[in-house]
């Protein structure tokens, strides 16, 4: 059995490019691309930014997509065919982080943006202007750090993302008005003992102030692995592509 999971994820990974970003400074960053399944070039599509949690840190250039089973969620929901999407996943190196701040705390005030996320706007806006994507269905999703990495996108660029979709992460509240006219949609676990379910919570209440916009899902008796939920949530994923600036 395992010998034929290992053939099969084999199969998967390799639909998406193994790529190198490499910046004016020679600055690096690895990253997977992949495109929708019958990609025309007089169409426009959308593209998902996704960010991967501590355990797809590295330089092998697979585990981002590989990271809590997000592969097979992108495969079961469709987001090449139903969807039609592109799909951006950088890999952060080891010890580095999408937002330098500590995931134990239960409050942070936005840090100068990380060497990591840095790189990966760039190499976002080079994708944005060498293919065929619908610049107003650029979607931001991300879980754990990821989840921190979600909220810092959406505050650096607060007119640049169509909706985002933060799961178990944290956000600065001082940043809410600001980016309160985005759709975004919450994951969290209640009984989450690795980010503090507060963090959610906290960002929830202080922006559905200044909107309608905010979801929030909060998974009763589930600890941290609450992208299970949001990987097998159909609504999550024909909410998120229905979103347009």
């Amino acid at each position: 059995l395992d010998i034929k999971y290992q053939t099969k994820m084999k199969k998967i990974l390799k639909q998406y490019e193994k790529r190198v970003w490499n910046n004016a400074k020679d600055e690096k960053l690895n990253y997977r691309f992949r495109k929708p399944n019958n990609c025309n070039p007089n169409k426009k599509y959308p593209i998902l930014f996704f960010l991967h949690g501590a355990g797809g840190r590295g330089s092998n250039n697979k585990d981002q997509i590989l990271d809590a089973g997000s592969i097979n969620a992108f495969t079961k929901q469709g987001i090449f065919n139903k969807h039609d999407s592109y799909l951006l996943a950088a890999q952060v190196p080891n010890n580095e982080k999408w937002v330098n701040v500590d995931w134990g705390s239960l409050e942070h005030t936005m840090p100068k943006i990380s060497k990591t996320m840095f790189l990966a706007f760039e190499l976002l806006d080079d994708t944005l202007i060498k293919n065929n994507i619908d610049i107003n269905r650029i979607y931001v999703v991300g879980i754990s750090m990821g989840g921190f990495g979600v909220w810092d996108a959406l505050q650096r660029r607060p007119n640049f993302f169509a909706a985002g979709i933060p799961i178990c992460g944290g956000g600065d509240i001082k940043q809410s008005k600001s980016i309160s006219h985005i759709p975004i949609w919450i994951w969290h676990g209640s009984q989450d003992a690795v980010i503090n379910v507060k963090r959610s919570r906290d960002m929830y209440n202080s922006i559905k102030q200044f909107t309608h916009k905010i979801k929030f899902t909060e998974i009763k008796d589930r600890g941290h692995n609450v992208w299970i939920d949001a990987w097998n949530s159909k609504n999550l994923w024909n909410w998120l592509y229905l979103q347009s600036l």
